[in-house]
């Protein structure tokens, strides 16, 4: 997921290669855009949009640029659910995008089952779900990125790392991105053979996978499924549950879905696999790839 809030300029950051993302000045026009684009599918009423906009204006003006903008994404969508009173704005986008990812899900696993390299497809399947995102500005068309991403080149690829800390984990901790794409989840998570435990958020935000997602997904039959225990667009370790917090210490293995978990998680010092693609262009230079390339990143390298 970071979608809009991934337009963030880095300070100087051009010779380290382990820099902490922060929110910088650019991310602001960003945070309204995505205000009003989300508080017109919340409602239809441009008054209280207005009013929405000035509060998260002044919300802005207090917030701290030291902080990741996945933290101002959860006050921008707390604020939306409080004044409209629509708890899920993009539910029926949700919807539509998990029936159009189910359609492909036999297919999908066929290929797998018929791959030389069974692991290195289910993988790519669960990042070219990535491309589901509505809080990016990007359209997207789910078959077609699908045939693509299947044929391109991972522009990092730590298969050998994820191979063998596979191997050996007897647990997987597994952060779910969006709704459609956990449909993609489900393919890579059957892949593993191995126990599963899949990460959803609190309460909606943007398109990202809810339990109410995650089963209609059909995530139940292939892992176990938690909440982080925070609404916010990413995994903020200071705001979630004791549950997932113990569950993200003791994981064998961590597999993080999307840009918002990649911008929250990008220091973790634990065995953490990032699978994305990179579709802001500022994550594309924090990673040192292209915008556009897709990325298997074990974090300790």
């Amino acid at each position: 997921m970071l979608h809009l809030f991934g337009a963030t300029v880095f300070w100087l950051i051009l010779s380290s290669d382990n820099i902490a993302m922060r929110t910088y000045l650019d991310c602001i026009p960003c945070f309204m855009k995505q205000t009003l684009a989300t508080g017109r599918v919340a409602t239809s009423d441009e008054l209280l949009i207005k009013k929405m906009l000035d509060v998260i204006g002044n919300k802005i003006a207090s917030f701290s640029v030291e902080s990741t903008p996945p933290e101002m994404g959860k006050i921008i969508y707390r604020t939306i659910r409080e004044m409209t009173g629509n708890n899920d704005p993009y539910k029926n986008q949700k919807a539509i995008h998990i029936a159009q990812a189910l359609k492909l899900y036999d297919s999908l696993q066929e290929h797998v089952n018929t791959s030389d390299n069974k692991l290195l497809t289910a993988i790519r399947i669960a990042i070219a779900g990535n491309v589901i995102d509505l809080g990016m500005s990007k359209p997207f068309d789910m078959e077609q990125d699908l045939l693509t991403i299947l044929g391109q080149p991972l522009a990092i690829c730590h298969l050998d790392a994820f191979k063998s800390t596979l191997a050996t984990a007897k647990s997987i901790l597994y952060l779910g991105d969006n709704s459609g794409e956990s449909v993609f989840d489900k393919i890579l998570i059957e892949a593993m053979q191995k126990p599963v435990t899949y990460v959803v958020r609190e309460h909606p935000v943007i398109n990202d996978v809810t339990m109410e997602d995650a089963l209609a997904s059909g995530i139940q039959e292939v892992a176990s499924i938690i909440s982080s225990g925070s609404d916010a667009p990413g995994i903020l370790l200071n705001d979630c549950s004791d549950e997932f917090s113990h569950a993200f210490e003791n994981a064998d293995m961590i597999i993080s879905k999307g840009q918002g978990n990649y911008e929250t998680l990008s220091e973790a010092k634990r065995p953490v696999f990032f699978l994305l693609k990179a579709k802001c262009h500022v994550i594309a230079h924090h990673l040192g790839v292209n915008e556009n390339d897709i990325v298997l990143k074990d974090a300790r390298v």
